[in-house]
């Protein structure tokens, strides 16, 4: 499968993706998914500019959609990035399937916000977030929130526990 790697975070590529999950699980190329970043040059050429040895495509959601297929199709290996749940939920509404080799979607940082529940270390949601986790785990998807490779973990399950 040509994804090989699936993960939501809010600061969408930095340098802890780059050293510590590339490292981990090796890739030939990274997809970023963001509406914002993609529509902004300067924050698009700092994030492509935190990787030097492997190739970056920045998308809005619009065109995820319509070169997805492609990257799927690919004998490549992939990391699929966005920065908020509510992004591959759209993606996955749109008839792209985003399940790779280990049928999970890492969770990174989720800063907090205005309007947002903390469940973990570094990891809060708001009510659209929460709605497209259960949706991507009705549909499917397990949801491990994980910093770094080494770090404890727990699914989104767990969480929803938490918040009851």
């Amino acid at each position: 499968m040509s994804i090989s790697f699936v993960r939501i975070d809010d600061r969408v590529i930095h340098g802890q993706l780059v050293t510590r999950w590339a490292k981990e699980l090796p890739c030939d190329g990274i997809v970023a998914i963001d509406d914002a970043v993609a529509a902004d040059p300067l924050l698009s050429s700092v994030m492509k500019g935190a990787v030097s040895d492997t190739k970056v495509w920045l998308f809005d959601t619009a065109t995820a959609i319509e070169k997805l297929p492609k990257v799927i199709a690919s004998d490549k290996r992939y990391f699929v990035i966005g920065k908020s749940p509510v992004t591959l939920q759209k993606i996955e509404q749109a008839g792209i399937s985003l399940k790779n080799s280990n049928g999970k979607i890492n969770v990174g940082p989720m800063s907090a916000r205005a309007d947002t529940v903390t469940i973990g270390p570094n990891q809060s949601v708001n009510a659209g977030e929460i709605a497209a986790f259960d949706w991507l785990s009705a549909h499917g998807h397990h949801i491990e929130f994980r910093l770094v490779p080494d770090a404890s973990h727990y699914s989104w399950l767990d969480a929803r526990q938490k918040m009851k």
